[in-house]
């Protein structure tokens, strides 16, 4: 608390946040409109998972370069940093991913019921959808930046979260990688490595991530208390929204999945269940 104390006593810059709120609005809406034309262009609207960690690398660096002279130079380049390797890395393992394939079918189905044009449709349902929730989701990303203390215990702490996270996802996603690759392992479940001790390594490695942001804002208890709804966003999203339960539809009939269910955390992870 004597952190939280110490930044918020040398007063938040609350009118050049304002200011930059705007600024950041402006580079996610601007990444997704790039990465609409891309998708319209090759036909595949995909390419819009792509853009959701590019979208939150631009917002840490426009608001890195707004907030110069405002915050801590050490806290601004420490969130910028992590921001940028969490969204370049995820931005890059979904490319390879997509290499090679069609649309998703997540976005024929939503498409398919586009009342008119599915371009139109896309460019409102998703591109501003995820620009917005980029906007919504980074606001610890924007708030950190501002603040004028060095970096305290929440700082150092939320950057061990996050460093928690990038392991739990990076590994989780490799993982399951090497799995997919190998022609023996089609149609099974992975029940192997971090996939043993939960069902979802990369969206709990997302939540970590997250709140660990969160936590290097609440240094100050103005920072705090702007972005205490971004990470609530994010756990609902991965948990209840499109991360967890979409992916669970799309697996629950594949053969073993009942048992791998049975056995395995479904978010947090802990040891497996062992069989009766």
């Amino acid at each position: 608390m004597a952190a939280v104390t110490a930044a918020a006593g040398t007063g938040y810059p609350w009118a050049t946040f304002a200011a930059n709120l705007g600024w950041a609005a402006a580079a996610a809406l601007a990444v997704m409109l790039v990465t609409f034309a891309i998708a319209v262009r090759k036909g595949v609207h995909r390419v819009v998972d792509i853009a959701w960690g590019i979208g939150f690398t631009a917002v840490a660096l426009v608001t890195c370069a707004a907030s110069a002279g405002e915050g801590d130079t050490g806290r601004r380049i420490l969130v910028t940093a992590l921001t940028s390797v969490w969204g370049l890395r995820l931005a890059a393992h979904i490319a390879r991913r997509a290499r090679g394939h069609g649309e998703d079918p997540r976005y024929d189905a939503m498409l398919a019921k586009a009342p008119g044009s599915r371009n139109a449709y896309a460019l409102r349902m998703v591109y501003l959808l995820q620009g917005a929730l980029v906007w919504l989701v980074s606001l610890p990303v924007q708030a950190a930046q501002y603040v004028p203390g060095s970096p305290g215990a929440f700082a150092w702490a939320g950057t061990a979260l996050w460093a928690g996270g990038l392991f739990f996802e990076a590994v989780g996603d490799a993982q399951l990688a090497r799995f997919k690759a190998d022609p023996a392992h089609r149609g099974r479940v992975m029940d192997r490595g971090l996939w043993s001790w939960t069902r979802h390594p990369n969206y709990f490695g997302d939540f970590c991530v997250w709140w660990g942001l969160f936590l290097i804002a609440c240094d100050s208890a103005s920072a705090a208390a702007v972005s205490w709804v971004s990470p609530l966003v994010m756990s609902y999203l991965l948990i209840n929204g499109s991360g967890k339960p979409l992916l669970e539809r799309h697996m629950a009939t594949r053969p073993g999945y009942a048992e791998y269910v049975a056995r395995t955390s479904g978010f947090f992870p802990r040891p497996p269940r062992r069989k009766r």
